[in-house]
């Protein structure tokens, strides 16, 4: 038996089975669940005390549910159990294009900010969590040639150093490619169709300037490799495009016709129109967040840092990962997303680390102890979910741990040159510069190190002082339990 396996018989009677699927993927902690109707789910997905007590047994830290969809948060081993869930569903990712069609939307939920922000994170996360692993392969590999070439001694020139910005250039500047597949599938249009608008875009008889008009209507000459606007604009007109041809055409030539007519229509459009305006935004884009980064550093980083794993908590951190990969693209670093994501992710593992020693069950201990040597390595779902949602002074300690760590990276100006999830001691080598320069990398190891000792000592005060405080209203509820009992006892005598 696979080590999911009950959770995945779990979970899909807590869906409703197989029938009420609409759409099942994974980020890198939880396996994501839509499904068609609310009201063919058990009543145990919406109880969190069921929750509570049966799901950590099957190994799901948490299970965080939503109007149409829910999220069991596993860890770094997401992948098995999403594996293990479709096998035992005997679910195939191919039939969402038909059959995954919500059918009973909540009505009663209030459609607010909130609904709203989770709706777009909800889309946002199977557009670029899959695409994750190609930057941090491609970054870390750029920063230890870096490192080579700057500390010991390796030619630039060398096929070694050639190889590894090829490997570099694979996991980023193709980017329009994998974006194209990933949006393609999330708005149910062949990925290839995506896959293939990208590729217009970066190839090299457009980058060597031969491409200059269409028609005799003037093409805007700009470079489209590692950038997600262009291609994000082109795929939703792509989309818009595909649906609107389906109707048209005969279904005998559909298979040839409907792409041929599709592509024809689209790639002009995205040259003319939509490659030049998403341009001209991504640079609005990076440029604004930029400017917070260089002007409000020095605050917003404390602030941002402490309400990011609430960002986590709703699933708004998703909702981030373009902005982060747009200012690596633009401007070659990153000093907003992924310093308030370090930082934070980083007083999430102090914290656990602190609530662990606090705790006398044994069992316990060690698995907090866990999630929190997970939390310091970047994956943060476990640690909150299984040990410090359910302690919320706990997480006073992060907060507090997190405007230090904060502060300081704000002062620093701290900030990293690869896009990638994650980030925790593991991903320090994200901070080397293009250059292979060390100084930034110096900078966040003194700022994890802030952010661990304040987190860690400050949950361990407050937990200590809560176990006191416990321990002090327990001996007065004893003390007057006892006197209530004597004064009943020379009462019953008197009588």
């Amino acid at each position: 038996m696979a080590k999911y396996t009950e959770f995945a018989k779990a979970a899909l009677d807590l869906v409703g089975g197989h029938d009420n699927l609409s759409h099942v993927t994974h980020c890198a902690t939880r396996v994501r669940i839509t499904f068609k109707s609310k009201k063919a789910t058990k009543p145990e997905l919406w109880n969190q005390d069921w929750i509570n007590e049966h799901m950590p047994n099957l190994g799901c830290a948490g299970v965080v549910p939503k109007s149409n969809q829910v999220q069991f948060i596993i860890g770094p081993n997401v992948a098995d159990a999403y594996h293990e869930f479709n096998h035992l569903a005997q679910w195939d990712p191919g039939n969402e294009a038909n059959g995954g069609i919500v059918t009973d939307v909540d009505d009663d939920e209030v459609h607010d900010w909130k609904w709203r922000l989770n709706k777009f994170g909800n889309f946002v996360a199977p557009i670029f969590m899959p695409i994750v692993p190609a930057f941090i392969v491609g970054g870390i590999i750029l920063s230890l040639k870096n490192l080579a070439v700057n500390y010991f001694g390796m030619s630039t020139d060398s096929g070694t150093a050639q190889l590894c910005l090829a490997m570099f250039d694979a996991g980023f500047s193709f980017l329009p490619i994998y974006v194209g597949m990933t949006l393609s599938k999330q708005l149910k249009v062949p990925e290839i169709l995506g896959m293939m608008l990208g590729a217009v875009t970066i190839t090299s008889r457009f980058a060597s300037g031969v491409v200059t008009d269409f028609l005799g209507i003037p093409i805007y000459q700009a470079s489209y490799e590692s950038t997600i606007i262009p291609i994000v604009l082109g795929v939703f007109f792509l989309a818009f495009i595909y649906k609107w041809v389906k109707k048209i055409v005969p279904e005998a030539l559909t298979f040839f016709v409907t792409p041929l007519l599709v592509m024809i229509i689209c790639v002009p459009v995205q040259f003319l129109i939509l490659g030049p305006l998403g341009n001209y935004l991504s640079g609005y884009v990076a440029n604004g967040v930029s400017w917070m980064g260089d002007h409000l550093g020095f605050l917003a980083q404390p602030i941002l840092s402490a309400l990011y794993p609430y960002m986590v908590m709703f699933g708004l951190d998703k909702a981030l990962d373009p902005v982060g990969i747009q200012l690596i693209a633009t401007l070659g670093y990153n000093n907003v997303t992924s310093t308030m994501g370090f930082v934070s992710n980083i007083c999430i593992g102090g914290t656990a680390l602190a609530v662990a020693i606090a705790l006398n069950n044994k069992a316990q201990k060690g698995m907090v102890n866990s999630f929190g040597i997970t939390a310091l390595c970047g994956v943060t779902e476990p640690a909150f979910y299984g040990a410090l949602i359910s302690r919320p002074r706990a997480l006073i300690g992060t907060a507090i741990g997190a405007v230090c760590g904060g502060l300081f990276a704000g002062i620093v100006g701290l900030r990293t040159f690869v896009a990638g999830g994650c980030p925790g001691y593991l991903t320090l080598t994200f901070f080397i510069d293009q250059n292979g320069g060390l100084h930034y990398v110096w900078m966040a190891i003194i700022t994890a190190v802030i952010s661990t000792v304040v987190s860690f000592v400050a949950t361990y005060i407050i937990m200590k002082r809560d176990a006191k405080a416990a321990k002090d209203i327990a001996r007065i509820k004893a003390e007057e339990e006892k006197a209530k009992e004597e004064l009943a006892a020379v009462q019953a005598k008197s009588n």
